[in-house]
């Protein structure tokens, strides 16, 4: 039932990607009410991450940022569905790069080059970088979190590799960039890093939007490990349907920063970048949902649990 299910939608999708944009468009324009007024989809979530990151804004421009957004989540469904096969001309029109001249001059010095993302629409179409900045001697690669869907797994990833990237999961991530180094080769991968972390990964919060905010430092530790330059990119949507992403270097070398003094830069920029587009970032993730409180309770009684059982291994003695 499974597979008929998938290939039933995979059918449904070919179609669609037939479409020109301008249509798609519309039709994320007509599936924008469904979703937003019928479904409505996670708005419980997306008002209450609103209303606390803005509480200088009134009620009546959260809910004209909120209904930007969901314009904007349509429309990444939908130039998602576009993306699979699209040639390489027309992704040069929808999606632009500055400062690859910078980036450039980073790796003919030598460096690799981690670059830090956040959700903002449309992130999908950042793997086309490779048609901007490619070597023999350079490995372009994204992160990524695998679905639980395999097929729809292999879709998303082909989708993503389609311009020459490659596609690298969060659990081989270190393994791979350590191979990178053994094959004398450079690296220039994009890390979306503003999820929520594991319980088990927290070592650093920041304040972000008002909130004490656990953050994911792994990809400090990688830079510095490998003397990498820094670069934020900040995305901007042009107009629907063709987005800029504007590289900025962060830091020459990752390694000459101060522990967490990278992080703290990334979510310095990711905050102005959503505070200038609020509507182009993923509102419908708890990314808050972890809080100080809830994890020095969890530690306290991991504490308590260690603290037994040494005392019950030593009664047995």
């Amino acid at each position: 039932m499974k597979a008929f299910l998938y290939y039933i939608t995979v059918a449904f999708l070919f179609v669609l990607n037939k479409l020109p944009m301008p249509l798609l468009h519309f039709l994320s324009s007509l599936f924008y009410y469904p979703v937003y007024y019928v479904a409505r989809y996670r708005r419980k979530v997306v008002r209450d991450n609103l209303v606390k990151s803005f509480p200088e804004k009134g009620l009546k421009e959260i809910k004209h940022i909120e209904k930007k957004f969901y314009r904007s989540l349509c429309d990444y469904f939908f130039e998602m569905i576009k993306m699979y096969g699209m040639s390489e001309k027309k992704m040069r029109k929808h999606m632009e790069f500055t400062g690859i001249d910078k980036a450039k001059e980073m790796l003919d010095k030598g460096h690799s080059i981690v670059l830090y993302m956040g959700h903002l629409f449309n992130w999908e179409f950042v793997t086309s970088i490779t048609l901007h900045i490619a070597a023999d001697d350079l490995v372009v690669g994204d992160i990524y979190h695998p679905l639980e869907n395999k097929r729809f797994d292999a879709l998303t990833k082909k989708m993503r590799d389609q311009y020459g990237a490659e596609s690298i999961t969060m659990a081989n991530t270190l393994r791979r960039i350590m191979q990178i180094g053994k094959e004398k080769k450079k690296y220039f991968i994009g890390f979306i890093a503003d999820q929520v972390p594991t319980w088990e990964s927290i070592n650093y919060w920041v304040d972000f939007f008002h909130r004490d905010t656990p953050v994911f430092t792994g990809t400090e530790k990688i830079a510095q490990r490998t003397n990498a330059s820094l670069f934020y990119g900040r995305m901007e949507r042009v107009k629907r349907g063709k987005y800029v992403m504007h590289l900025e270097l962060m830091a020459e070398n990752a390694a000459e920063l101060k522990e967490f003094e990278a992080t703290n830069m990334y979510y310095e920029r990711l905050t102005d970048n959503i505070r200038q587009s609020p509507e182009l970032w993923l509102w419908t993730h708890k990314r808050w949902k972890r809080t100080r409180k809830g994890y020095e309770e969890r530690e306290r009684k991991r504490a308590e649990d260690r603290k037994r059982l040494r005392e019950k291994g030593e009664g047995n003695v």
